[in-house]
């Protein structure tokens, strides 16, 4: 691979030799130094997890990082073009992380840059790297991938960890249950996708009322920033919210994730059962990307 754009993008393989090169990295059977290679990290909206997971997983390989957090203070608020930017701080560094407001900016920096380009996150698109290391956690938890029942709650409309993830685990032969709010259910297109594929899926409206059959269970908040009208996220901003009571009747393999931040749909309760791994979900989000971040410099040498 070139660049990591899109997990619509990639193979079953592609996937799990990532996912195999950061349980290599992890359990130290595989050390890759990259002692000359800078990374370029253009955020153009907020993030902590991910600018500093791609920081710590650089600086673990023994690179550098150059960071630009937003536009102020660059020569875009004197009007220079994505486009320029990108051209000019691609000759600085030998792999450049991306995240835009933007879907599908990515990609064209991608195909301007000349250097292996990692999105980041693109709008409401995708988040490909979220996904890996979802998976990851996944694989880690539950011994394995396959045939796991996941419920995914919240914003699916807008939530591209959730885009990405659906996308990625259809080739595991996964069954879903997707709970919202009726007008942030998954897009359509997602769904008649999972239609081809023949994988089975349910939506509700519930939470309780799946719990018990679930392997995982994916969390994620109402995302204000992606309403035009503030008053519409005032509806549904509390719609869901795990307690602790709720957890009586798991399976013993049960896990909850959560991309982060959260807000109030996981009650801090929670944090202390055995079923709470969001916060080690994070953490492998290092591993994951140093292997991302060495399997795509390595492929450009």
């Amino acid at each position: 691979m070139k660049h990591l754009i899109s997990i619509r993008d990639m193979t079953k393989k592609e996937i799990l030799n990532f996912l195999n090169a950061a349980e290599k990295i992890e359990k130290s059977e595989m050390r890759p130094k990259f002692p000359d290679s800078i990374m370029s990290i253009l955020f153009f909206e907020p993030s902590t997890r991910t600018r500093f997971s791609f920081e710590t997983a650089m600086k673990k390989l023994s690179g550098k990082t150059i960071t630009m957090s937003g536009s102020a203070g660059t020569s875009m608020e004197k009007g220079e073009s994505f486009a320029d930017t990108i051209k000019t701080i691609s000759r600085y560094s030998n792999i450049m992380v991306i995240r835009s407001a933007i879907e599908g900016s990515v990609r064209y920096a991608a195909e301007i840059a000349g250097i292996p380009v990692i999105n980041a996150g693109d709008g409401a698109n995708q988040h490909p790297s979220q996904a890996l290391l979802d998976l990851y956690s996944i694989k880690k938890t539950q011994a394995g991938i396959e045939n796991k029942t996941i419920a995914i709650v919240g914003d699916l409309k807008y939530g591209r960890a959730v885009h990405s993830l659906v996308d990625a685990m259809s080739h595991f032969a996964p069954e879903f249950y997707f709970i919202s709010p009726r007008h942030l259910r998954l897009p359509k297109k997602f769904r008649d996708e999972l239609d081809r594929k023949k994988i089975k899926y349910n939506e509700c409206a519930e939470i309780e009322e799946v719990i018990p059959a679930l392997d995982i269970m994916y969390v994620t908040r109402i995302q204000r920033e992606r309403f035009v009208d503030i008053e519409e996220y005032e509806k549904v901003k509390n719609s869901y919210v795990l307690k602790p009571e709720m957890l009586k009747n798991v399976k013993n393999n049960f896990k909850i994730l959560h991309p982060l931040p959260r807000v109030n749909e996981i009650d801090c309760g929670v944090d202390v059962t055995p079923y709470a791994y969001y916060f080690d979900q994070a953490e492998n989000g290092v591993y994951i990307r140093q292997a991302i971040i060495s399997i795509l410099l390595e492929g450009a040498q």
